[in-house]
């Protein structure tokens, strides 16, 4: 399982700019990032190399921050694939919460990243399965 930042941030130009500035003014690295947005406020989704540190700085710079664990599973890149993913965890009768992506990661397959109902249940269900789960060390390379 990977750790990822979900922050609460204004739905206003600019918002998402200067958590990125605080990221790149602290040489951490954005792996993954999505936004989900209401009219007054946005969840951001990240994942970083230095997640810990991440969560302090942004905390100390009067974000409201927490931190998770998610899946990220290896996909093939070919069409269905996603779909036999999604309904492996439908038929274990395990609810999907959200779902976004990494593509970037030096040559390897693009990770899908999960959060669910039940992510242990998730991630032993996938691995049955064959699918690889990464960890947060495959997803900061």
């Amino acid at each position: 399982m990977i750790q990822q930042l979900s922050i609460i941030i204004q739905n206003k130009i600019g918002s998402v700019a200067k958590v990125t500035s605080i990221l790149k003014n602290n040489n951490i690295n954005l792996r993954a990032i999505a936004s989900f947005d209401t009219p007054e406020f946005a969840i951001l989704r990240m994942v970083v190399d230095q997640p810990e540190k991440t969560k302090t700085l942004l905390t100390d710079k009067g974000y409201a921050v927490t931190m998770s664990e998610a899946i990220a599973v290896e996909l093939c890149d070919r069409p269905g694939v996603l779909h036999d993913l999604l309904q492996i965890i439908a038929d274990a009768d395990i609810g999907l919460n959200y779902i976004y992506s990494i593509v970037i990661r030096n040559s390897k397959v693009p990770l899908i990243i999960l959060n669910t109902d039940n992510l242990e249940k998730t991630k032993a269900i996938l691995e049955e399965k064959g699918y690889t789960v990464a960890g947060q060390e495959d997803v900061v390379l």
